[in-house]
């Protein structure tokens, strides 16, 4: 197997929007990861050791060549295949392979004849009907590269012209054309693992799938995906709603170029929303404000005399609406649109609701890979916004709770969001791309995940 690893395109550049109509997430793969594809695939694969099996037997339609009986093949050597993109078409590969033809000389004593032969093949990269990318060969031909033999010279030329026309043009097509479809069938097997549904836990599952038949440059193939998301109860998520479009440089030294939208992280966030819920009471984590009735009572004069005397209250976090992910340059964000309630507990009656208020949290977002997931975490920036939605207190300065209100959200509500954002988000599964040494960086409303080339 060759080991070609051509570098992506240097200064190209691309028109990308991740949209309710775009891709939620953009893959490029050049050549060389497609070329460690087929090499991993054959050797997962027992397609040489068939070759070998097949150039072994004896096939009835297979005519004599004069001079040389008791016809076989040995010496079959792993093929080496060199590829290459031609443009808006799919892959054209070049397989060569050595053999030795071995037999009975009429003169007596063994015949060997060693050869090297080139098969050209192309093939069509496309979309089927279910979102999966396909190979299939469209022409083939095969080239005799050298031929040696110990054949006296005086019959090599006679022997020669039936070889070529009897074992080269019978025997060979019908051993590497096989060869070469059964390579491209385990090429697509690997295309077919990225459509698989993937769980997100119990919220929901996510499949990748392409949105558009795949582009194919000199240098990469650039697939265009879905990022289908489902509840639990089965029903699809939209992404929101377009976003501006940004042009991205491809980076000379990656062999893989992952695109994921701030649209698609946002989307599959509003999966977890139900996930984010929490109650919180008092000594449920270290650092939380002391919740009881006395001390909103001291924040707020004007609900202190209306307050029920030294109860303890719990917080019921809600969120109303789905996330905002934001994705520039210089940082990431997330804004969360919540509601909290304040309860108070009497103990001898169920819960009553104080107030309830909405609270607006912008969130700095820090992501990163393990286990083949990308992984988010939070932390509090700022509450932006906190108004007063509903009182049974009456009106009161809401204003005044907010750097409290702040802290509960610090302490408890954010650790308990990243402890469900620990199972991470299940990024495609394409050709055996490992993305744990890609190099973030974020982009115009994308995370860019370039995942370097490895020497194999």
């Amino acid at each position: 197997m060759s080991s070609i690893w051509c570098i992506l395109f240097l200064g190209g550049w691309l028109a990308w929007s991740g949209g309710a109509d775009g891709p939620g997430a953009v893959i490029r793969i050049d050549l060389g990861m497609i070329d460690h594809a087929i090499s991993t695939a054959l050797n997962e694969s027992d397609v040489l050791q068939k070759m070998a099996e097949e150039a072994a037997k004896k096939k009835p339609t297979t005519k004599p060549i004069k001079g040389v009986s008791g016809l076989k093949m040995k010496d079959l050597r792993p093929p080496v295949i060199s590829l290459a993109l031609p443009p808006g078409s799919g892959i054209f590969m070049v397989v060569l392979v050595q053999m030795t033809i071995a037999g009975k000389s009429f003169i007596g004593g063994n015949t060997a004849i060693a050869l090297a032969a080139n098969l050209t093949a192309s093939s069509r990269l496309w979309q089927d009907a279910t979102g999966i990318p396909r190979l299939s060969c469209r022409t083939r031909h095969i080239a005799l590269v050298s031929i040696k033999t110990n054949l006296p010279s005086s019959i090599l030329l006679k022997v020669m012209s039936k070889f070529l026309d009897s074992t080269l043009q019978k025997v060979l097509p019908g051993l590497l054309c096989p060869a070469v479809d059964a390579v491209l069938n385990l090429v697509n097997a690997k295309f077919t693992t990225m459509t698989s549904k993937i769980p997100l836990g119990t919220a929901g599952t996510l499949r990748y799938a392409l949105l558009n038949p795949p582009v194919t440059t000199e240098t990469f193939i650039e697939l265009d995906l879905k990022t289908i998301l489902h509840q639990k109860e089965g029903k699809e998520v939209d992404l929101p709603m377009d976003q501006p479009v940004a042009s991205l440089p491809l980076k000379r030294d990656a062999a893989a170029q992952l695109i994921l939208s701030a649209n698609f992280l946002s989307a599959e966030l509003c999966i977890l929303l139900a996930s984010f819920n929490l109650d919180i009471s008092n000594n449920m984590v270290l650092g939380l404000p002391l919740l009881v009735t006395t001390m909103l009572g001291a924040l707020s004069p004007a609900i202190s005399r209306v307050l029920p005397p030294s109860q303890p209250m719990v917080i019921e976090m809600r969120e109303a609406k789905a996330p905002v992910v934001t994705i520039t340059l210089d940082k990431s964000c997330v804004q969360l649109f919540s509601t909290a309630e304040f309860r108070v507990i009497p103990s001898d009656s169920a819960p009553e609701s104080l107030f309830v208020l909405d609270v607006h949290s912008n969130l700095e977002a820090q992501f990163a890979i393990a286990e083949e997931k990308l992984h988010l975490s939070l932390a509090l920036q700022s509450l932006a916004c906190v108004a007063l939605a509903s009182s049974s207190l009456g009106t009161f300065d809401e204003l005044l709770l907010k750097r409290v209100l702040a802290a509960i959200v610090h302490v408890a509500y954010v650790p308990s969001i990243n402890r469900v954002l620990r199972g991470g988000v299940p990024l495609p599964d394409l050709l055996g791309i490992t993305y744990r040494r890609a190099n973030l960086s974020g982009f115009e409303n994308a995370l860019v995940l370039d995942v370097p080339v490895t020497e194999t």
